[in-house]
């Protein structure tokens, strides 16, 4: 790509001229060689990717106004028409259901419900006061009710008041439905507490272990006991949970005859290795380049296990523990490293769109993409793709615009997940449920109604062998985020992100030169030999690779990060659906596989 050159036309000018200068691609600034070969690739064999600039109209003289063109009014007109039509689809939309548990009715002590930063007793529940001033300002959605709200150390409230936001594209929150979350006392939550305390157990095992005949005892467990469990509703395969399919995520719809939902696993995400290529690539990035390896945690880095530390950051008082790091980046390869790369947030996915936007080639991989410029990953829906004399470009089609919707996904899906935290569902964090089970185990309380199958779990007579308490490690001093756990918000950035990546290019693909890491030096990258990797599959597990790095922290059930993918995908789709209303070029629709299985054109 560095000697791709672009013509320019500055116009007519007095008197003979020199030639335009012809600047490099590179000197377009750190994303425009991205969004040049993006465009580029569009263009017909021996055409230009950008068309010479047209003349410039004479300047009009001093004191009169300039004549309106009919194509100025035209242009005038549709925009009104096309804003007044998605102002009316959105008001045309129903308002979703919004089914609960039930918990917050059910339990008086709202054992069931988010109430970490608030004061609570010594035994962990909330103070009653409290809560009322939490569920008051939670109803009225006023933000000087949040003000009003006791808490009980120096960590605030999460944002409460952000997905009142009026989001200017799609949908608003209110009109996404999502199941509701599993009961405290339902075999789905003893089966979603079986699987994060396991993955606790399991976050230095290396991904190269999970993998049908592994020989690793553990890991073979893992999979034993949740196959056994009525109410695991993650990726099995025959019925069973194996080795290949522990800890791969999946998804969750609304359903019409089952209102626990409909949970599915998206294609590609049991195909290859566990980690997305699209999480092991150095990203382009102009004229410099971003690392796959990450700064890892070290085994030590356990949070939460002692009571007295478990109450005090239930109350919002700050930790007292530290993270510890490895000295030496590498690449993603244990669940610890997983979590380690989602602790502070999924990763701003829209540096990968660089990597499928930006030509491969050239001397140093780095500053290239996955795919060569003759043969770009497009979506066969691009309408360029058939034109014989234009290109796509930074109006329409090109990296920009793709930015521009992956930008408001990532925005508008948190919104709607934070609206179902706040407004709806207010359901426990693992962390919280870690309590519970503490109590009723460790010190004979018997008001706390956890389902057998989790108090009988091998997963939690493990946790309490190694650590002398029930709590549920966490990878991070302070745990979980200060709003509650379902739906998932890090997930729905995932599933919207993955989502956007889908309707602009070629899910069909098939990747080229797949790497894992070594299972013997993690810092190093080995090819993957095994059935073809495609981009569509590999976007599906990139994420659930980052939905289910929130689980291995601790923070999230398996419900919250299905719910979500689901949601960040529902949200994206009425955004392409205002996207594509406002194209001139002749376009049938971004057309995609959701993440079960379905095909859609929006």
């Amino acid at each position: 790509m560095a000697g791709h050159r672009i013509p320019v036309d500055f116009g007519p000018g007095p008197g003979p001229r020199a030639p335009p200068p012809r600047p490099s691609v590179r000197r377009r600034g750190l994303l425009g060689g991205a969004g040049v070969a993006l465009g580029a690739a569009l263009a017909p064999a021996g055409t230009s990717p950008i068309a010479p600039a047209a003349a410039q109209p004479a300047v009009q003289p001093a004191g009169t106004d300039p004549p309106t063109r009919p194509l100025d009014a035209a242009m005038r007109r549709r925009a009104v028409e096309v804003r007044d039509a998605g102002a009316r689809r959105i008001g045309e939309a129903p308002i979703a259901p919004h089914p609960t548990n039930a918990d917050e009715t059910r339990y008086p002590t709202q054992i069931g419900s988010d109430t970490r930063a608030l004061p609570h007793n010594p035994r962990g529940e909330v103070d009653p006061a409290a809560w009322l001033a939490m569920l008051e300002a939670c109803q009225s959605g006023n933000p000087a009710d949040f003000e009003k709200i006791p808490l009980g150390g120096t960590r605030r409230l999460g944002n409460p008041v952000g997905p009142m936001a009026v989001s200017l594209g799609g949908l608003t929150p209110t009109q996404f439905a999502i199941p509701a979350a599993p009961a405290l006392a339902s075999a789905e939550r003893a089966a979603e507490a079986a699987e994060v305390y396991w993955q606790a157990l399991l976050r230095d095992v290396p991904f190269a272990e999970f993998h049908d005949g592994t020989g690793n005892q553990d890991v073979l467990a893992a999979a034993e006991e949740l196959s056994r469990l009525p109410g695991f509703r993650g990726p099995k395969a025959q019925g069973r949970v194996t080795p290949g399919t522990l800890f791969r995520g999946g998804a969750l719809y609304v359903d019409a005859i089952d209102p626990k939902g409909r949970a599915v696993t998206p294609p590609g995400v049991l195909d290859g290795p566990v980690i997305s290529q699209f999480l092991l690539r150095d990203v382009p990035y102009g004229a410099q380049w971003i690392g796959a390896r990450i700064r890892t945690a070290t085994p030590e880095s356990e949070f939460l296990t002692e009571y007295d530390e478990w109450l005090r950051v239930q109350n919002g008082e700050a930790p007292r523990g530290q993270l510890r790091f490895d000295a030496t980046p590498r690449y993603i390869a244990t669940g610890r490293d997983l979590a380690e790369a989602v602790r502070t947030g999924v990763p701003q996915p829209w540096t990968l769109a660089l990597l499928l936007a930006t030509a491969s080639g050239g001397p140093d991989p780095r500053y290239g993409g996955m795919f060569p410029l003759a043969q770009p990953a497009l979506n066969p829906s691009n309408p360029y793709l058939r034109s014989r004399n234009q290109s796509a470009g930074n109006a329409s089609f090109g990296l920009s615009p793709l930015q521009a919707v992956m930008a408001e996904g990532c925005n508008f899906a948190p919104r709607a997940a934070y609206w179902q935290k706040w407004f709806v569902h207010r359901t426990l964090r693992p962390e919280a449920y870690g309590g519970l089970a503490h109590h009723r185990v460790v010190n004979g309380v018997d008001d706390y109604p956890l389902n057998d199958d989790f108090l009988q779990s091998e997963a939690l007579r493990r946790t309490r062998a190694k650590q002398g308490t029930c709590l549920l490690s966490q990878n991070s001093p302070d745990g979980s985020p200060v709003f509650s756990a379902y739906p998932g918000g890090g997930a729905s950035v995932a599933g919207a992100a993955a989502t956007v990546l889908k309707a602009f290019f070629d899910e069909a693909r098939v990747v080229e030169n797949p790497m894992q890491p070594d299972p013997r030096d993690p810092t190093r990258l080995v090819p993957y030999a095994g059935p073809p990797l495609t981009v569509g599959g590999e976007l599906n597990k990139l994420a659930a690779n980052l939905a289910m790095g929130r689980n291995w922290m601790g923070i999230h059930w398996w419900s919250d990060m299905a719910a979500s993918m689901v949601l960040g995908e529902e949200v994206v789709i009425s955004l392409l659906r205002d996207e594509h209303a406002t194209y001139r070029e002749a376009f049938d629709g971004f057309s995609f596989t959701r993440f079960d299985g379905t095909r859609v054109t929006v």
